[in-house]
């Protein structure tokens, strides 16, 4: 038996959390999502996310608790379908003879929703500045127009998410 400590300090036996809530709790994302498998997946992400924590709330906050995580869970799953999505639709336009194998389509959505959690860790001028340079390939004067800044401005911009990725590099490698 598991057992995971209230903000109280006390233990408690996580099957008595997942007992109490776990029906309601896919119930709510249930009506949230319109899919049940969808909200069974969240659910579960939701608990494994607790057991990674190793606290849980006093048994009162307890459904306040898990629709916060759950809450996070349900716009990650938005925001990777959305970029999901986009990249097959961007597929779709490729000739079938150099289309990815299904593993490298994978591991790709995987790396773009991972880029994507990364820039929107970034503040929004410097998240802008680095996708119109990168993705747009507009010159640093042309963005410091759009956002109404100094060039000098969107030289740190852009170096402060260079920084980034290169930390998200680092860090992903053994």
């Amino acid at each position: 038996m598991v057992s995971i400590k209230q903000q109280g300090g006390s233990e408690v036996p996580f099957d008595t959390l997942y007992h109490n809530h776990h029906s309601w709790l896919r119930r709510w994302l249930g009506a949230k999502l319109g899919c049940s498998h969808t909200a069974a997946d969240l659910a579960h992400d939701t608990y494994l996310r607790i057991l990674a924590r190793g606290t849980t709330p006093m048994p009162e906050q307890s459904r306040r608790f898990l629709t916060q995580i759950a809450k996070g869970l349900v716009v990650d799953h938005y925001r990777r379908r959305r970029i999901e999505t986009a990249y097959l639709e961007t597929l779709s336009l490729l000739p079938e003879t150099i289309a990815p194998s299904p593993e490298e389509r994978a591991l790709t959505i995987e790396a773009l929703v991972e880029i994507d959690a990364l820039l929107h860790e970034l503040p929004d001028k410097p998240r802008r500045a680095f996708l119109m340079c990168r993705l747009d390939g507009q010159s640093y004067q042309d963005i410091a127009e759009t956002l109404s800044v100094s060039v000098s401005s969107v030289e740190k911009y852009i170096a402060r998410a260079l920084l980034a990725c290169h930390r998200a590099i680092s860090e992903s490698q053994p």
